[in-house]
């Protein structure tokens, strides 16, 4: 009998991680490494979210709280729910995790059964049917190709959809393609729903702020309000703010469900990180200005980077509506051979050969499970990216 669970042989290793800490170990042994593997913001926490931390150190709010969040964050976000997206939230409606991860976690180890079904459009945050994985369910994928704006479409969700299916999981903007749903889009969507009463929906809004041009956020309790009582709506701090290290992500949803995950989260790892707690309510109830002026360095990022892959020979870059992510197609570039004479018979060989003979660290698209293609996490600096674009454009026009 083996020591180790059978459970973690359903589920790998996070693949950006992987790619992440492999650009670090190549970095650490004198290689020049531009990392675009990991999402995260490389701004600094805005300064009165900080000081909101410090005080609550001095103040001496370094106890348990409450399993699932103090009152007063929990006020906080009933009040963005309300102001920032028409949703009407009492606190006993609302959980607080350490991330957006456990949140989501949370919500599927407490509902899925063995033989439930997730369906998960693809790409997808490759965290998804690991997680559904590990709660004992069934990741039901249906690709959403580049043709479809890697968005899934009515058709495709009718299809997917068996006696089985228990949650369906939508994240707008999208990691890894940074793709969002629209109004009449997400409402198309919505409406089948409608039809289907056994269904939810995990709303992954975490990149909610980080939207471009045009294009406005809809989420789905709110473009159908019928819809509410059988949505998880999820978002957090971290994108938005630049808080990823402060570990807070938080739900809304039917009352049943948060207490259900909150029974869960009180044997697992109880409250989060009070100071956060306290650093998070700053966020949400202070200035946003930050917001407008992040976003707009990543949309001129953004605009930098696909307009550099797009320059590439065999490199297919649609424009993303949101996020900080780009999620190019190489398949112009399969079967052909790497400067240095590697084999490109999938995009997990063309992001290999790219990392060990330019330095530039991206992640392979199986990962994300639409193939093939690539993501770039274009949150660095001007200066990185268009060193990465430089280096990547002379890969694809020396490969032959």
């Amino acid at each position: 009998m083996g020591f180790l669970s059978d459970r973690l042989a359903r589920v790998k290793p996070s693949p950006t991680i992987a790619m992440t800490t492999r650009a670090g170990d190549l970095r650490a042994s004198g290689r020049d490494i531009i990392g675009l593997s990991a999402g995260e913001p490389d701004f600094d926490t805005p300064e009165h979210i900080r000081q909101a931390a410090k005080n609550a150190i001095d103040a001496g709010h370094t106890r348990y709280t409450a399993v699932d969040g103090t009152l007063s964050l929990k006020q906080a976000i009933c009040g963005k729910f309300a102001r920032e997206n028409g949703l009407d939230y009492a606190p006993s409606q609302i959980t607080v995790g350490t991330g957006g991860k456990q949140i989501l976690f949370n919500a599927l180890l407490a509902t899925l059964n063995p033989g439930d079904e997730v369906i998960i459009p693809a790409p997808y945050w490759v965290s998804y049917p690991d997680m559904v994985l590990l709660a004992g369910g069934t990741p039901v994928v249906v690709p959403c190709g580049i043709d479809d704006g890697f968005r899934l479409t009515p058709q495709a969700l009718e299809a997917a959809i068996t006696p089985r299916t228990k949650w369906l999981i939508l994240n707008s903007p999208s990691n890894p393609s940074g793709a969002g749903y629209g109004r009449d889009h997400m409402q198309a969507l919505t409406d089948l729903l409608l039809r289907h009463p056994d269904i939810w929906v995990l709303s992954d809004d975490i990149y909610e702020h980080l939207i471009f041009d045009d294009f406005r956020f809809t989420t789905p309790a709110q473009v159908e309000p019928r819809l509410k009582d059988r949505v998880l709506t999820m978002n957090g701090v971290s994108k938005a703010y630049a808080m990823t290290g402060w570990r807070i992500g938080y739900g809304a949803g039917p009352e049943p469900l948060i207490k259900a995950m909150a029974k869960l989260q009180s044997q697992s790892t109880s409250n989060p990180c009070s100071i956060s707690q306290y650093a998070a309510e700053a966020a949400l109830n202070g200035p946003q200005d930050y917001i407008a002026s992040s976003r707009k360095a990543f949309q001129r990022r953004r605009d930098l980077v696909v307009a550099g892959l797009n320059a590439c020979p065999g490199i297919d870059c649609p424009t993303p509506q949101g996020a900080f992510y780009v999620y190019p197609s190489i398949r112009d570039l399969l079967g052909k051979t790497s400067p240095a004479g590697a084999s490109i018979d999938s995009d997990e060989d063309f992001c290999t050969a790219l990392l060990e003979e330019t330095g530039v660290a991206v992640v392979f698209g199986a990962a994300f499970g639409l193939s093939p293609h690539f993501r770039i996490s274009y949150a660095t600096s001007d200066d990185q990216l268009k060193d990465a674009m430089n280096r990547i454009r002379g890969f694809c026009e020396a490969c032959s």
